[in-house]
């Protein structure tokens, strides 16, 4: 009897790993697993704190944003108070997983600290979000441009910028944001 090269006895491992292909194929199971998948990942990863030598510096200025109730507001940036900066997106999977963590810092140090969650969604989609979600973070809407040291095209992008306009971090993809190493450098911040 002739034997086929490939035939083998298909294992559960492969029909398991066939079904979570299938998942990852159809949009409504897709996002949900890439989120699962990247809280996984903060579980492990936290924010890098720039060493001295490679700290880049953004230049005081006004950074002129929407609120998610339509109002205007003036924010400054590198002028006393420490920024939390992220560029988001309701749709991002990995902005999803890590905004849980967001959120607990912000809860923590929203009184010390300025946390600028950015996006250019619909308000409508980011309000819808933010109430399924139970997230009270305060999201704005860009009117102008920030400078080019904090523009990125990779979401999510974050920042954790000193009062003096030090970038102490910068991040992109998912990361545990209420790691004990930020606290700990949002607690010296806070405290300076």
């Amino acid at each position: 009897m002739m034997q086929f090269p490939f035939s083998k006895k298909i294992s559960w491992s492969d029909v398991l790993f066939g079904i979570f292909v299938v998942l990852l194929l159809i949009p409504q199971t897709r996002k949900p697993i890439q989120v699962g998948l990247n809280r996984a990942k903060i579980l492990v990863w936290n924010p890098t704190i720039k060493h001295e030598s490679k700290i880049d510096m953004v230049k005081p200025f006004n950074y002129d944003l929407k609120q998610l109730n339509g109002e205007r507001t003036r924010i400054k940036i590198s002028q006393g108070q420490p920024v939390f900066l992220s560029y988001w997106a309701t749709w991002c999977p990995p902005c999803v997983a890590e905004l849980p963590s967001i959120q607990k810092l912000h809860s923590d140090y929203g009184n010390r600290a300025i946390f600028l969650l950015v996006t250019s969604e619909e308000p409508e989609v980011v309000n819808k979000f933010m109430a399924q979600n139970s997230f009270d973070m305060p999201v704005y809407f860009t009117l102008n441009e920030a400078p080019e040291i904090l523009q990125s095209s990779v979401l999510p992008t974050n920042y954790l910028i000193d009062g003096d306009g030090n970038i102490l971090i910068k991040e992109t993809g998912a990361a545990n944001w209420n790691s004990k190493k930020v606290r700990d450098l949002l607690d010296k911040l806070t405290r300076e």
